[in-house]
C-alpha cells in the first residue's frame, strides 16, 4: 500500500517512534550571502578556464566586499582539484583586473593573510586530521583502493591538500568546500569525488539548499550538461537528513548502497529503524518480512515492487506499506540515487527472507 506524507509529517512520525514528538516551524529556502557565491563562480570559472566570465566574476566579487586574499585563496586551492595552468591563468587574470582598477584609481582591500603554521607534527599527520575532523571518517579507516594501489598518492593527498591548502584560515572549512564543489562540477566526470565533498560540505555546515543554490549557479555559468551530472548527487547528499553509513556488503544488494542504524528497540517498540541510501541503479534481492515493514522515501528517485505486480515509482514523502511475508524489492531508479528509511515491525516474529537477486530483465521492466 503507498500512501503520501509531507516532509514534515514524515520526519515527525520516525521522531515519534523514539518517543520524541518534534514540531518545527517551516523555513523558507536559505540562499547562499554574497560571498559564497562569488566563491562558486570564482572557483567555477577557474576550473572551467573561461576567462572572459571570471574577469566580471572577479570584479564582481571586489565590488561587493571580498578581499584581494580571499579571491586568491580561492584560486590557489582550485588549483588542487582543477590543475596547475588553469589556476594560474585563472591568477593572471585576477592580476589584470587589479591592475586596471589600480590605474583607475581603485584600492582594494588586501585583507589579512593567512596565519603561521605552529604545529610541530609533520604535514602527513596534520593533513590526516584535519580530514577525519571534516569528513567525520576516523583516521584509521581502511583505505580506498586507489591509496592501496598508490600509497604516494595518498600521502600526497594527506599533506599537500589537507594539510597545505584546507590548514590556511584565510578562508574557512565551509568556504573551501564550496570551492571543491563548484570546481569539481564545473569540470566533470568526477562524480565519487563530487559525492564525497558535498557530504563534507554538510559535515562542516554547507546546508543542502546552499548546494542547491551551488548547483544552480554552476548551471547558470556552464551550462546543463556540466551540473545536470550533479543532479544524482544532489538527491543523495543535499537531500540527507542522517549521517551516511556504512557500504551494505554482500550477495543480497546489487549495486551500491549505505547504511546507518537509527533504532534498534525489541522491548518496547519492537522496530528496527534505518536510513539507507541506493546509488542509481542499486537494489537489494526479492525478500520479505515476517513482521512487516514501512519504507518512507526521503531523497531521489526510487522503484518498489511486490512479486506479481508492476513497479512503483517512490519520491520524497511516499510510503510504503508491506504486510507481513509480501516478497519485494526496492532501490533506486537507474538516473537517481534514492534515499528511505526503512521500519521493520514486530521483528521479534523473526529475521527477514532472502531469496534471488532481482534481474536486470525484472529491473527494466518499468513502464510509465
Amino acid at each position: 500500500m503507498k500512501v503520501r506524507l509531507g516532509f514534515a509529517a514524515t520526519l515527525l512520525y520516525i521522531l515519534s517512534l523514539a518517543g520524541n514528538m518534534v514540531a518545527q516551524a517551516p523555513q523558507t529556502e536559505q540562499m547562499m550571502d554574497k560571498k559564497r557565491q562569488h566563491i562558486v563562480e570564482i572557483a567555477t570559472l577557474t576550473g572551467k578556464g573561461d576567462l572572459d566570465k571570471l574577469k566580471t566574476a572577479l570584479i564582481a566579487g571586489l565590488e561587493d566586499g571580498m578581499t584581494v586574499n580571499e579571491i586568491k585563496e580561492t584560486m590557489v586551492h582550485v588549483h588542487a582539484y582543477c590543475g596547475f595552468p588553469r589556476a594560474l591563468r585563472g591568477l593572471q587574470t585576477f592580476v589584470g583586473v587589479l591592475n586596471e582598477r589600480k590605474a583607475k584609481g581603485i584600492e582594494d582591500k588586501a585583507g589579512r593573510a593567512t596565519s603561521p603554521i605552529t604545529d610541530s607534527r609533520s604535514k602527513y599527520e596534520r593533513g590526516r586530521d584535519i580530514l577525519a575532523e571534516i569528513s567525520g571518517v576516523p583516521a584509521d579507516a581502511p583505505k580506498a583502493d586507489y591509496a592501496v594501489l598508490a600509497p604516494e598518492i595518498e600521502v600526497f593527498l594527506k599533506e599537500h591538500l589537507f594539510a597545505d591548502l584546507f590548514e590556511r584560515d584565510v578562508l574557512t572549512y565551509a568556504e573551501r568546500e564550496i570551492a571543491t564543489v563548484s570546481v569539481l562540477a564545473a569540470i566533470g566526470n568526477v562524480e565519487p569525488m563530487m559525492k564525497g565533498h558535498m557530504n563534507i560540505a554538510l559535515n562542516v555546515g554547507v546546508t543542502p539548499d546552499e548546494l542547491r543554490n551551488l548547483l544552480a549557479i554552476v548551471e547558470k555559468l556552464v551550462g546543463r550538461n556540466e551540473a545536470d551530472k550533479t543532479a544524482v548527487l544532489e538527491t543523495s547528499s543535499a537531500t540527507a537528513i542522517f549521517p551516511k553509513g556504512n557500504a551494505i556488503e554482500g550477495a543480497n544488494f546489487n549495486g551500491t548502497a549505505y547504511l546507518q542504524r537509527l533504532m534498534t528497540d525489541s522491548e518496547t517498540f519492537d522496530v528496527v529503524v534505518s536510513d539507507v541510501i541506493f546509488e542509481p541503479s542499486a537494489r537489494n534481492s526479492w525478500h520479505s518480512h515476517p513482521g512487516g515493514q514501512i519504507l518512507i522515501a526521503t531523497a531521489g528517485k526510487g522503484y518498489y515492487q511486490e512479486k506479481g505486480k508492476p513497479i512503483q515509482v517512490l519520491k520524497p514523502g511516499d510510503v510504503i506499506a508491506i504486510t507481513p511475508d509480501v516478497k519485494h524489492w526496492h532501490g533506486a531508479a537507474p538516473d537517481s540515487g534514492f534515499t528511505h528509511i526503512a521500519i521493520n515491525t514486530k521483528v521479534s516474529l523473526g529475521a527477514t527472507e532472502w531469496y534471488d537477486p532481482v534481474t536486470d530483465e525484472e529491473y527494466n521492466d518499468y513502464k510509465e
